[in-house]
């Protein structure tokens, strides 16, 4: 009869077990050695108040210089004894119109485009005004950030120098989720176009590469959301549902009797 109690005990403890790892496993039903077509990089575009680095290179560097913004001193770290200084490029803020002042080109619309298209068209601007006949465009984000929120182990707004980053990179630098986070209903926060839009996410599921969101953009916002067992400590510590909390720990105990009695 003991045997068999144990037995019963045990089975139990595999099942939640069993249960429990289908909550916190992601991408599951993946099959190892197959191939997923995932949808292609279109790479991020331009929006107003992004902050872009435009560089213009050429074997005759004295062309390049008037298509180059000049170099910012800053301060970076002091003492009472030193203080040191260290120089960075300006950016280019686009305006509310999507657009940008470069040198001698004037007013440029760059809303809408990449990186690669906003660099070709300058380089073919500058070459068709014959400008520079071998120009070299450098152009990137200066201000890529992205914040993670929730039950994660370091939440926060992370810079990025790189503008390509998906959601399970960016749980990544924030910790990864906490054993509270819901994989299943994960929240990106994207503005577009003048809207707000809400995007829910399964972290579990092998499908979460096909999410409009699985690539994020700049300024997006990553909330996971923490599951019932944060929300009903949360009422404990507010004196809410402590006679919940304790009818469960007595139903707990008279089980137990029952079962090793």
């Amino acid at each position: 009869m003991k045997i068999n109690r144990i037995c019963v005990i045990l089975l139990c403890f595999a099942l939640f077990s069993c249960k429990s790892s289908e909550k916190v496993v992601y991408m599951q039903g993946v099959i190892d050695g197959t191939k997923e077509e995932i949808p292609v990089y279109q790479g991020i575009v331009i929006q107003p108040k992004d902050i872009l680095s435009i560089v213009v290179s050429s074997k005759n560097p004295e062309l390049a210089v008037a298509f180059n913004l000049p170099l910012s001193s800053y301060q970076a770290g002091s003492t009472s004894i030193s203080t040191s200084y260290s120089q960075r490029i300006l950016g280019y803020l686009v305006d509310m119109e999507g657009k940008i002042d470069f040198p001698i080109l004037g007013k440029i619309v760059v809303a809408g485009l990449t990186r690669e298209e906003l660099s070709a068209m300058i380089k073919r601007e500058l070459i068709d005004g014959d400008l520079i006949r071998d120009p070299i465009i450098t152009a990137e984000f200066m201000n890529f950030k992205i914040s993670v929120l929730g039950e994660v182990r370091n939440p926060g707004t992370f810079n990025l120098q790189d503008d390509r980053i998906t959601i399970l990179e960016a749980l990544g630098r924030a910790g990864d989720l906490t054993i509270y986070g819901q994989r299943d209903n994960v929240l990106v926060i994207r503005e577009q176009n003048g809207a707000m839009n809400y995007f829910r996410v399964d972290l579990r599921s092998s499908a979460l590469t096909q999410s409009p969101v699985f690539y994020l953009q700049q300024n997006d916002v990553v909330y996971v959301t923490p599951n019932n067992t944060v929300a009903q400590r949360t009422d404990i510590n507010e004196n809410k549902s402590m006679g919940v909390f304790l009818s469960l720990a007595s139903l707990l105990m008279s089980l137990a009797v029952i079962i090793f009695k």
